[in-house]
């Protein structure tokens, strides 16, 4: 296991994406924590402080003869666990609770049980392979540069976090960016507050305190990497589906897991094994046009989809007709368009991305006043959706609102 995660940690430093997505499905909190700790003590035992230090050992005069009598200092102390409770207690929180406002997540306290523990281990991972080279560069180059290496070190740990945020909560690219940027709010905020909260560490951090709290906590303690395993064990019998040459469902499903993180080419290569297992796997070939729309290869979006409605018209309660509607609107197909999205705008009169659609396709034909009450009905739409669905819809509205404005 320990050389598995290693791998993993490892393989951060040139493929991000891949490796977020590995330490979700196989990584450990033990392992990640344990590799926050030592990093931190070898940078605290081996990197010279920036100011010079009172030496090691200094003597004092004995209480008879004046002999000099050596008192021995510790070249470290332990406040190398101060980075693994900074990530734990303030800055996993923190990102949490902004990934969960900016992106509208669900409930705060949901998320928080369900994600926690599987942000904390790729923030963990994260941290330390930034961490890793600062290390090294410790001990061998002058303390300029390895403050610039540092410097470095810390915006790379915020990359990783972009990709960690999208992989574990398969957000948006906007959403993302804007998480990691607003994360480190609450940090300097606490930075401000940093000797109680030091204090405070010092004492959380005694080996009689974390014996008692373990003692009596141990099941809290269990359940903190609740939210981890439960992902893991789906995954595996996923997995073990998978190997059944005739189950094409788990293929879809892992490809579904792989889209949400962003992996396009892992999603693509699952949903076309699906659809070689079984042609009529009406699911996977909606995915595969949707993917190849977003790609701009119309040309197969529009066999896919065609596909699809062959196999089943009233696919994702008609959702199919409002995909061709885009890939005709993508084709500049404004009349073809029109025809689809206006059956399925008729079916849905509240889906805001249909009717964003069905407001291009009026407008790309030149009917203006048509077009702009389809925007606006977007926007309407939008606005009373319930809380859950916001986030996936408001890119439509905001997109309804600038052609709103630009057509006056």
């Amino acid at each position: 296991m320990v050389f598995e995660n290693t791998k993993r940690l490892l393989r951060l430093w040139w493929r991000p994406v891949a490796a977020m997505s590995g330490i979700l499905d196989r990584g450990s909190l033990l392992f990640a924590s344990l590799a926050v700790l030592a990093v931190s003590l070898v940078f605290e035992s081996t990197v010279p402080p920036p100011v010079p230090q009172p030496p090691a050992a200094v003597t004092q005069l004995g209480p008879e003869q004046g002999e000099a009598v050596p008192i021995v200092q510790a070249r470290w102390s332990f406040s190398f666990y101060s980075p693994l409770l900074v990530l734990a207690a303030i800055y996993v929180p923190a990102t949490l609770a902004v990934a969960c406002l900016i992106g509208r997540l669900g409930g705060l306290g949901m998320v928080f049980q369900r994600d926690y523990s599987p942000l904390l281990t790729c923030t963990a991972m994260a941290w330390t392979a930034a961490q890793i080279p600062v290390v090294l560069a410790g001990w061998v180059a002058p303390f300029p540069v390895l403050g610039a290496v540092a410097g470095l070190a810390y915006l790379y740990f915020a990359v990783l976090m972009f990709f960690a945020i999208r992989t574990v909560f398969g957000v948006e690219n906007g959403v993302a960016a804007a998480a990691v940027s607003l994360s480190w709010v609450p940090v300097a905020a606490a930075f401000l507050f940093w000797g109680p909260i030091r204090f405070l560490f010092g004492w959380l951090a005694s080996p009689f305190f974390l014996f008692f709290a373990f003692y009596y906590l141990r099941g809290e303690f269990a359940n903190v990497g609740a939210g981890l395993r439960s992902r893991q064990n789906f995954r595996r019998m996923l997995e073990a589906a998978a190997i059944n040459p005739h189950d094409a469902e788990a293929q879809y499903q892992l490809g579904l897991i792989y889209r949400e993180r962003r992996q396009t080419t892992e999603a693509i290569e699952r949903f076309r094994n699906a659809v070689a297992i079984d042609p009529s796997e009406t699911d996977a070939h909606f995915q595969l046009g949707r993917i190849a729309r977003e790609q701009g290869r119309l040309k197969d979006a529009l066999t896919h989809f065609q596909t699809v409605v062959d196999q089943d018209e009233n696919h994702s309660q008609g959702e199919i007709l409002r995909e061709l509607g885009a890939v005709y609107l993508a084709n500049r197909q404004y009349r073809e368009a029109r025809h689809e999205l206006a059956v399925y705008v008729e079916r849905h009169a509240y889906d805001t991305e249909g009717l964003f659609y069905y407001g291009q396709a009026l407008e790309g034909l030149g009917e203006t006043s048509a077009a702009r009450e389809m925007y606006a009905r977007a926007v309407e739409s939008a606005r009373m959706a319930p809380r859950y669905r916001r986030r996936f819809i408001a890119r439509w509205s905001r997109l309804a609102q600038k052609q709103l404005r630009k057509l006056g």
